[in-house]
């Protein structure tokens, strides 16, 4: 989804959810609304969308001042379809790719994206959902104005605020609106919800000093009223006092140092345990962190972990949002955190807490998934041998954590793999996520999660030239292509991932690409290169002796020789799977297969023949307690019986057929399904 661009370090004070001051921004806000019209090109009107630009240094209240004014704008109907709220760039400072932007607000519209989409499909999706609405699109952190522009609506319906540290050169039309610090009665007020009353009343004057030395900063005030909560015998003037006396830091721009200061002095009042794990929070992915991932980043336990960040959202070092358990790292305090981690932890140690962090991620992925697992299977019993903190008590509950957390997984995963590298690590955290999306979503609902997560896969596996991983990923996402209808596509990627099988001399991976091929023809209608693919396979298969793979590839033939109207190749084929299967003691299949045949053999005016070998196919089907493909053929056998004129007999199979079954309209159901095969 989406992120929620709702920073309490950008203004108003979490828990009260109060705003403060910013009168003036507001009601220039809103003037350029009513004056902003439609921009004109060679003399010709084009609806365009509002643009408005709030410009100001992280940690300056923009976030906030943008929130408020779209508040006021819902609350009096002016915009009746609401708000879509999307974070341009991480916590790391890297942008976010418009791509993912585009689908995460389709996803917040209710509109299912195909997966695979590039970011021109996805951002004129978007743009056409927008245009037969009327909303608000906050889009907060921006970089530049690359990031927009393929975002814009083509309406004036709609309205677009912005929220980034400077002007956006290149959109044409943008009422900015930049902020300074608040001014010193809001900045008062914001202190006063952490302090009480009293000791501003006392000492007004230490109070406005205070303000000053916060530069209005609302990020930098926070951080001084947590510190003077969380000491209720100091005075406003004490404060003031060690604030002065911090070090101003040259190198560091004017504009930032106010912050700066306030962050230093709530970091040196935590107990060193609890210092070191706000550094590394800076390691968390998306700056979001729940009590599992400050665990494992300090190497502490969890309820450890848990009273540490309630300390910091205290201080107000932290938000604790509605993000189900997780806790958020003011942006503006990112950048800070990752300046004490370089300076004061040695590197191995940094990559050794990024370790523990990735490792939890992949158990708890596993035990997400294993809970989906009936009682009594192997995956079930591992599960019960974890540690408490690390098990789900129901599929419910693992569902909801993978829902809350997806973001911050996905960010997890991308994390994995950021140095280019593809360790053991970063390929056993992203296979956990798909396995657990695939358990807990389906392959087709997680399609566009799953996509993106091989498409990593595949980026690092062709910069490392690393050609078995390249064949495996390429296979997934061909895999995908083919499952969501884009058959050309699948195609192309199953040609490369044959190359790719061939440059690893990974026959696993060569052998699954022909028959993929196949597939993908066979879905195109092309029966011939379809029969011809199966067929290289099929050889592969039969000089390393993988009889199972050989009895499969077998029934392939016969089904494309099948359509193709080949019905004595066909039946070739289906012979030689219905024995490959008998071989392995696999009854179904050879029941199957043999059910096939006397399919075959009616295509080709066989009746007669049609019949015995239905018949052996039944018995086979009873063997196998296989009731719903016993049920198929006593329907089949039914509808041979009436082509010999024996409608007796035939009405008895399709009675016996409902009664294996147990419901009036089984019957029914299996003969489409069976025509559909």
């Amino acid at each position: 989804m989406a992120e929620q661009a709702v920073d309490f370090d950008e203004g108003a004070e979490p828990e009260s959810g109060r705003f403060f001051g910013r009168q003036r921004e507001l009601k220039a806000l809103r003037a350029d609304i009513e004056t902003a019209g439609l921009d004109t090109i060679a003399g010709r009107t084009t609806p365009r969308p509002r643009v408005l630009l709030i410009a100001g240094r992280p940690g300056s209240g923009r976030t906030a001042l943008a929130g408020e004014l779209v508040r006021g704008l819902l609350a009096e109907g002016a915009y009746e379809d609401g708000v879509l709220r999307a974070r341009l760039t991480e916590p790391g400072g890297a942008p976010v790719p418009t791509e993912r932007t585009a689908r995460d607000l389709l996803v917040d519209l209710g509109i299912e994206a195909p997966a695979g989409a590039d970011e021109d499909e996805l951002s004129q999706l978007l743009r056409g959902a927008l245009a037969r609405r009327r909303m608000v699109l906050l889009l907060d952190d921006v970089t530049d104005a690359g990031q927009v522009a393929p975002l814009l609506p083509d309406t004036s319906d709609c309205l677009v605020v912005a929220v980034a540290q400077g002007p956006l050169t290149g959109l044409p039309g943008v009422r900015p609106c930049t902020l300074g610090g608040l001014d010193s009665k809001s900045a008062i007020e914001l202190l006063d919800r952490f302090t009480g009353s009293v000791r501003i009343t006392v000492d007004p004057q230490a109070a406005e000093t205070l303000t000053e030395l916060c530069g209005g900063q609302p990020a930098a005030l926070v951080l001084a009223g947590g510190w003077l909560a969380a000491r209720p015998m100091s005075s406003v003037a004490d404060l003031a006092k060690r604030l002065r006396s911090l070090p101003d830091e040259p190198g560091r721009p004017a504009a930032a140092r106010p912050l700066a200061r306030a962050f230093r002095l709530a970091y040196e009042a935590l107990p060193p345990a609890a210092a070191r794990m706000l550094r590394l929070l800076a390691l968390a992915p998306l700056g979001l962190a729940d009590a599992q991932t400050a665990s494992a980043l300090a190497g502490c336990s969890v309820s450890a972990a848990r009273s540490t960040l309630e300390g910091f959202v205290a201080f107000g070092l932290v938000r604790d949002g509605d993000r189900g358990g997780q806790y958020e790292v003011p942006g503006c305090l990112v950048p800070l955190l990752r300046e004490l981690l370089e300076s004061e932890d040695r590197p191995a140690e940094v990559q050794l807490a990024r370790a523990r962090m990735l490792e939890r991620t992949v158990r708890l992925l596993q035990s997400c998934r294993a809970v989906t697992e009936p009682e009594g299977s192997i995956a079930r019993r591992r599960l019960a041998g974890l540690p408490r903190a690390l098990r789900f008590p129901s599929v419910g509950t693992a569902s909801q954590w993978l829902r809350t957390r997806q973001p911050a997984l996905l960010a997890s995963a991308r994390l994995a793999v950021a140095d280019g590298e593809l360790d053991t690590l970063a390929r056993r955290l992203i296979a956990a996520l798909v396995r657990a999306l695939t358990a807990h979503r389906g392959p087709e609902t997680a399609a566009p999660e799953l996509y993106g997560l091989h498409q990593l896969v595949l980026d690092v596996a062709e910069r490392r030239g690393l050609h078995r991983e390249r064949a495996a990923a390429l296979l997934n996402l061909a895999d995908l292509d083919a499952a969501t209808g884009r058959t050309q596509d699948a195609l192309v990627r199953y040609r490369a991932a044959l190359d790719a099988g061939r440059d690893a001399n990974d026959p696993y991976a060569t052998g699954r690409a022909m028959e993929s091929v196949g597939g993908a023809y066979q879905e195109l209608g092309d029966w011939q290169r379809a029969a011809d693919w199966y067929g290289r396979a099929l050889s592969q298969r039969l000089a390393r002796d993988e009889r199972a793979d050989q009895a499969r590839l077998y029934g392939r033939l016969g089904a494309v020789h099948t359509y193709a109207g080949r019905y004595g190749e066909a039946l070739r084929s289906w012979r030689a799977a219905a024995a490959g299967y008998r071989r392995l003691g696999d009854l179904p299949g050879h029941a199957r297969a043999l059910s096939e045949v006397a399919r075959v053999q009616e295509y080709a005016g066989r009746p007669h023949e049609s019949l015995r070998t239905c018949e052996e196919a039944i018995e086979w089907a009873r063997r196998a307690d296989d009731m719903r493909l016993l049920a198929a053929l006593q329907l089949r056998l039914a509808d041979t019986l009436d082509r010999l004129g024996d409608p007796a007999a035939a009405r008895l199979h399709r009675v016996a057929a409902d009664r294996l079954l147990g419901t009036e309209g089984s019957a029914y159901e299996i003969r489409s399904a069976s025509a559909k095969d």
